[in-house]
């Protein structure tokens, strides 16, 4: 089996990676190539049972895609995206990265004639405000964001392309993912990891937003489970309509410095500071707070128990049991 990776280069992408090499094998079939894509070149997984490349460029330059394609994998994974808060900022990168360049490789996967399972990892920022109490699948799609504009229209392509039998893809709306390792990224939502992140590193966060804002989070750990479990899952299961919200849990900022209090204790809550922000208010007053994740969760997919498990899961992962 040959996969393609784009994103390869970002945390999620490497933890696929990672996963894949000690996995060694994908809907029981060994992985005989990885390849993964970025802007810059993703560094090798340690160990691993496949051969691997990594490439560097630009997702709107379609030729470059096209070579992406040459090889025919069986499985792509398209994590590759502007996020949140840079494509608001920048309006034609956002478009021409996660709109166009979504386009050029499905048109490069029909061009080729291969039909891979493909799955897109989109996101909760496709829907918008006013919201019911728990959002589910079939809650129409008004996204207030440029980002949640473009990953819903991807969503409608990733349909349309499957129901040409042209792939066979399945779009998930990933929760925002928490805690993220590495440095502060540019997505707007980056201040719910930050202030987790860097108060068990020993560092200052800042909270841009009041501590009652209510959120949909789920581990890294979790977020590698899902794209696992959606290149794996038999499509027939989940019909026509391939675009499915993740699990995840429905928490406040405060609960989220109320588990952080539990597990690290009152010091490293202390490094929090609150200073708010009226750019990064008005984008999260906009984002869904809750959701109905049941059709998810009868297909297979699950997520964390607890935002006491994520920040543990999170020192076990990233800083090896210690607490800063």
């Amino acid at each position: 089996m040959r996969i393609l990776v784009t994103g390869g280069a970002g945390m999620i992408g490497r933890k696929l990676i990672a996963r894949l090499a000690a996995d060694a094998n994908l809907r029981g079939q060994p992985i005989e190539h990885v390849t993964s894509f970025d802007i810059v070149e993703g560094e090798a997984p340690t160990d691993a049972p496949f051969g691997f490349e990594a490439r560097a460029g630009d997702l709107r330059d379609s030729e470059t895609v096209k070579r992406l394609v040459d090889d025919e994998p069986d499985a792509i994974f398209h994590l590759a995206a502007v996020v949140s808060g840079e494509a608001e900022k920048d309006f034609d990168k956002g478009y021409g990265i996660n709109l166009e360049g979504t386009r050029h490789l499905l048109e490069s996967v029909r061009q080729k004639g291969s039909h891979p399972r493909f799955v897109f990892a989109s996101s909760i920022a496709v829907f918008g405000a006013p919201f019911p109490e728990a959002i589910g699948d079939e809650f129409f799609c008004t996204p207030l964001t440029s980002y949640g504009t473009q990953k819903a229209i991807g969503e409608l392509l990733i349909s349309d392309y499957s129901r040409r039998e042209i792939l066979n893809g399945i779009s998930i709306r990933l929760p925002t993912i928490c805690v993220r390792p590495g440095k502060p990224n540019a997505a707007a939502s980056g201040f719910f990891s930050n202030i987790i992140r860097e108060p068990l590193a020993g560092e200052e966060a800042v909270l841009p937003v009041s501590e009652d804002v209510r959120h949909w989070h789920a581990s890294p750990r979790a977020a590698i489970g899902f794209l696992l479990h959606a290149a794996t899952i038999d499509l027939d299961t989940v019909g026509a309509r391939r675009a499915l919200t993740m699990p995840g849990l429905s928490v406040t900022i405060g609960e989220q410095i109320a588990a952080l209090r539990e597990v690290a204790g009152e010091k490293v809550v202390a490094r929090i500071r609150h200073e708010p922000d009226d750019f990064t208010q008005k984008i999260v007053a906009g984002w869904p707070r809750n959701f109905d994740a049941s059709r998810a969760q009868s297909l297979g997919f699950s997520a964390d128990s607890s935002f006491a498990e994520i920040i543990r899961n999170h020192i076990e992962d990233e800083l090896g049991g210690e607490i800063a």
